[in-house]
């Protein structure tokens, strides 16, 4: 029992050192595995069963081992025991060799945690930054509130750093999938890269998001603050001069004071017409961004903040221009008459030249609401005066009654302020008109450019977006588009008439102010126009270059398809032209087809060019087994014609025509090659034919023995490498294909005559006997076959007679030499008058002779104990193996007797060495009785011959068994 639990243990460890010497340790991504994949031992979860398992087989080996030192303590003879036992541990120093294979199979664990590891990180790494990916294209528009946007950026800055840890996280990815790749088969290496491909471009594209997004956002920030600096600045100041304005409401009484304050008022006046630009552009900033801002907050907020601001001002004007009409007043009720009247007129005055008809009033929408804003703060003061008016009349009304030293001078200054102001008044009126108007047409002349500049960007997206196809179809599709978008480009030519028609028309009467932005206006709007028109003609250009490229390559095909047309029409007609007759006429027809040949490979280019608007196709990757290798070298021997690339094979036509022109001209190829080979093999016949008529198979048998001499092999060797299955006989197609495919000079002719000479007996197979007969017809091959076959058999006999644990040792070496024994002295064996002879020194010694003085079970006058020291202790068994690693030919410990053949001997069935390879695999010590010759060959075995494997083929016939 203990024995054979031993054994069992033996051959597990052999085949697992077997199969980590097969393979190593490969790393990768298992979920990606195919699953007979899974179960190669190069995979880290086979590796880890495979280190289960052996843990598992160490209890067994335990549990034998204690059994064998209770034996031991029993006094029992177990010595070769625990000699066997001994050898199965894998971590012991003269254990098997997969001991370090045992302990490399423990790194595939961390292989495989490695790559559960990286897999984790990768799939948790993608999840949160698309996960950031989706939050940043969650968040609202950049607002343009000051506040509300710095808080924005704040958030913006802890996102940044979110991404900057996902961009170290991606390094850390980076490394782990480059030490995983290191060691992973190529389809895992794939897998690998792709997946760090993919965190890196979803990182490129999350990083490029949040670029993006805090570039907005600082834009955004600095409008807001330039807008909210300039307005806090307003407002602080206009709060302050508010405040100055209130505390100074008390009008003096003398007439001095009155004058030094309408000075100082007169002053205040320049210092806010001072302030008015910068009051004005700041409406227009906060004006952009209420425009621009898309939340409902932001304007609303906007919006309150613009109307503070003209609250603002238009309250500290409205002071200001109270002031004033209070200290006139009150210069007036001071009886300074003149003072008033010259006030008066000096603000009519002033204002008269500014309301004049010749003063233009037109430009753009933004210059023309400033222009009504400040005319409406003139009516307003307008208004205001109209009492100071009135009481002026009445004063001067009540003077001429009382006096009239000055009466009528008085009276002539009141009629031709009366005639000023009744002037100022129309001015005032007929510059609302004129205002009303200007911005009537300005904005016209605003909504039309805009809607101009839109549809001009529209189409010129169209233009430079669009890709010219390749397809005729698409190319046509195209065509019919862009005429569309020049048909809407030419309707957009008037609006740009009317714009420069209204532009010309407002500049006639154009405030200087909005002279440059309407002239820039309408060389804008020609610009774009001519620019978006040079875009459509350049590529109506290329579109009409495209097809009239598609309508050539068309004519080219059309012509090519007529050529390859007439082409195949006459190889049809020449194929079915009877065979030619002579070699000279088939010599012709060849060079004919030849000159056929030449003009197709010089319509090849043109083919080519017709097709190069094909696409390749997608050739998939050819998945190979690196590990497998071919089961035989005999293949090798046979040459392969290399078969011709098919033409045109990689494309993958779009259209119809080119289809047609692809499959035509491949038609056309296998036509010629067709033809080709038809010339070719007819006129091989024609050849083998003349050679055949004076065929003599005595000369071919001649040539055929000095071929097989030349490569120094026996006949057997060349029916073994034709009896491919080992059947003892071959069929004289066999026979034939293999001596065609060598490298003898011969034909088939000659081979068909020379196999049916070889079929002696006209069953259709050859068997050996007849191989040989027919190569040498006076040599009788059973004579020498039935003497090597008796002595294999005495031989057998009398060896498995042999009862020592290592197997009395017997090798042949050639036809009637062998080798006996530990010394391996050669000897020579016969059969004499029916007994088998081993010749020792200068005599002959029968065989039982022999091996009773040289077997030590059968040694006589030698006491048990020193057949035990000599041949029975552990330190034989050491010195055993030793030995039979170092000599060559060694038949193993576990042979029965071993096997003989002789140059002339048959092969044996395939049965018959099946049989052999499991027993000699086994290692079983039966002893076998003696039988036929089949039998006896089932039971022989061959070392391998020292540390050179490379064998002659005569050598190899000898050594291996059939």
């Amino acid at each position: 029992m203990l024995p054979m639990e031993i054994q069992d243990l033996q051959q597990w460890l052999e085949n697992t050192d077997l199969r980590l010497s097969s393979t190593k340790t490969v790393w990768g991504m298992p979920d990606f595995r195919p699953r007979e994949a899974q179960r190669t031992p190069g995979n880290p979860n086979s590796n880890l069963e495979l280190c289960n398992e052996m843990e598992s087989k160490f209890h067994s080996y335990t549990d034998l081992r204690n059994a064998i030192h209770r034996m031991l303590g029993e006094q029992r003879g177990v010595s070769g025991l625990q000699y066997r036992a001994q050898t199965l541990h894998p971590w012991s120093r003269n254990g098997p060799p997969c001991t370090a294979k045992y302990r490399s199979a423990r790194p595939a664990g961390e292989g495989l945690s490695l790559a559960k590891e990286f897999h984790s990180t990768v799939q948790d790494l993608l999840t949160k930054m698309t996960r950031c990916e989706d939050s940043i294209g969650g968040l609202p528009t950049p607002s343009y509130v000051l506040d509300t946007v710095c808080s924005e950026l704040q958030d913006h800055r802890t996102l940044v750093s979110e991404v900057n840890a996902y961009g170290e996280k991606k390094a850390a990815v980076e490394n782990a999938g480059s030490r995983l790749a290191a060691l992973s088969r190529r389809e895992d290496c794939d897998v690998v890269h792709n997946l760090i491909m993919t965190v890196q471009d979803r990182y490129r594209k999350l990083h490029q998001r949040a670029t993006e997004r805090g570039r907005v956002l600082e834009e955004v920030r600095k409008n807001a603050k330039q807008f909210s600096e300039s307005w806090r600045l307003l407002v602080d100041w206009m709060t302050e001069v508010e405040q100055t304005l209130d505390t100074h409401k008390e009008i003096a009484v003398s007439h001095e004071e009155i004058k030094l304050q309408l000075s100082e008022q007169k002053e205040f006046q320049k210092l806010l017409r001072s302030k008015r630009p910068m009051y004005e552009a700041t409406l227009k900033s906060g004006r952009s961004l209420h425009e621009r801002a898309q939340s409902v907050e932001d304007c609303q907020h906007l919006e309150n903040l613009l109307a503070e601001l003209r609250d603002s001002w238009d309250t500290i004007a409205a002071k200001s221009t109270e002031r004033q009409h209070k200290l006139e007043e009150a210069l007036l009720f001071s009886g300074r008459f003149t003072d008033a009247l010259q006030a008066l007129n000096d603000w009519l005055y002033r204002a008269e030249p500014q309301l004049d008809e010749d003063v233009p009033v037109g430009g753009d929408k933004d210059l023309v609401n400033n222009l009504i804003d400040k005319h409406k703060v003139f009516q307003k003061e307008l208004g205001k005066r109209a009492g100071c008016i009135r009481t002026l009349k009445r004063s001067v009304r009540d003077l001429t009654r009382s006096s009239t030293a000055d009466a009528h001078w008085l009276q002539e200054q009141m009629e031709e302020l009366e005639v000023r102001w009744e002037a100022v008044c129309k001015l005032s009126i007929s510059r609302q008109a004129r205002l009303e108007a200007a911005l009537q047409q300005a904005e016209t002349f605003d909504g039309v450019v805009h809607s101009f500049m839109e549809r001009l960007a529209d189409t010129e997206r169209v233009l430079k977006c669009g890709v010219i196809p390749e397809g005729e179809d698409a190319l046509l599709a195209f065509s019919k588009q862009h005429e569309e978008s020049v048909l809407d480009l030419r309707s957009q030519e008037v609006d740009l008439d009317n714009i420069q028609v209204l532009g010309e028309q407002i500049l006639t009467c154009c405030h200087p102010d909005s002279i440059i932005t309407l002239k820039s206006w309408i060389s804008v709007t020609k610009t774009r126009y001519e620019e978006v028109q040079s875009w459509a003609q350049q590529q109506g250009q290329r579109i009409q270059a495209g097809l009239a490229a598609l309508q050539a390559e068309r004519e080219e095909v059309q012509r090519l398809l007529d050529w390859i047309s007439s082409a195949e029409e006459a190889l049809l007609l020449r194929e079915q032209e009877p065979p030619a007759e002579t070699l000279e006429i088939n010599m012709e027809l060849i060079a004919q087809h030849l000159i056929f040949t030449e003009e197709m490979h010089r319509k090849l280019p043109e083919v080519e060019n017709a097709t190069k608007s094909c696409k390749q196709k997608l050739v998939p990757k050819q998945q190979g087994s690196p590990s497998r290798k071919p089961l035989t070298k005999r293949r090798s021997t046979l040459k392969m014609q290399p078969t011709p690339p098919l033409p045109l094979e990689h494309l993958d036509p779009q259209t119809p025509l080119l289809s047609q022109l692809v499959g035509q001209w491949q038609k056309l190829w296998l036509l010629a090659q067709s033809r080709q080979s038809h010339l070719d093999q007819h006129q091989q016949r024609l050849r083998e034919m003349e050679e055949f008529a004076n065929f003599d198979f005595n000369m071919w048998r001649k040539r055929y023995m000095q071929w097989i001499s030349h490569l120094k092999s026996r006949i057997l060797d060349v029916f073994r490498t034709i009896d491919r299955d080992q059947d003892g006989r071959i069929s004289l197609k066999e026979f034939i294909d293999n001596v065609l495919a060598s490298k003898f000079p011969t034909n088939s002719l000659e081979m068909n005559a020379v196999a049916n000479i070889f079929d002696i007996n006209g069953d259709g197979f050859i068997d050996y006997y007849e191989f040989v007969s027919a190569l040498h017809p006076s040599r009788d091959p059973y004579r020498r076959t039935l003497d090597a076959d008796q002595i294999n058999e005495e031989l057998s006999r009398q060896v498995s007679q042999c009862n020592c644990p290592k197997r009395f040792q017997v090798e042949q070496i050639s036809a009637n030499r062998y080798r006996f024994g530990d010394s391996q002295q050669l000897r020579m064996v016969r059969i004499l008058r029916s007994t088998l002879m081993v010749r020792v020194g200068g005599g002959w010694t029968a065989l039982d002779e022999f091996l009773v003085k040289n077997d030590p079970c059968r040694v006589k006058g030698r006491t048990n104990l020193k057949i035990k020291q000599k041949y029975l202790s552990p330190d034989s068994f050491d010195r055993a193996r030793r030995g039979s690693s170092s000599k060559g030919l060694a038949v193993s410990r576990s042979n029965s007797s071993l096997s003989l053949y002789s140059s002339a001997s048959a092969p044996s069935s395939p049965l018959t060495r099946k049989a052999l390879l499991r027993r000699s695999f086994s290692g079983d010590r039966c002893i076998r009785p003696r039988s036929s010759i089949a039998a006896l060959g089932s039971d022989l075995q061959f070392s391998s011959v020292g540390d050179d494997d490379s064998l002659s083929p005569s050598e190899e016939a000898e050594k291996l068994p059939s």
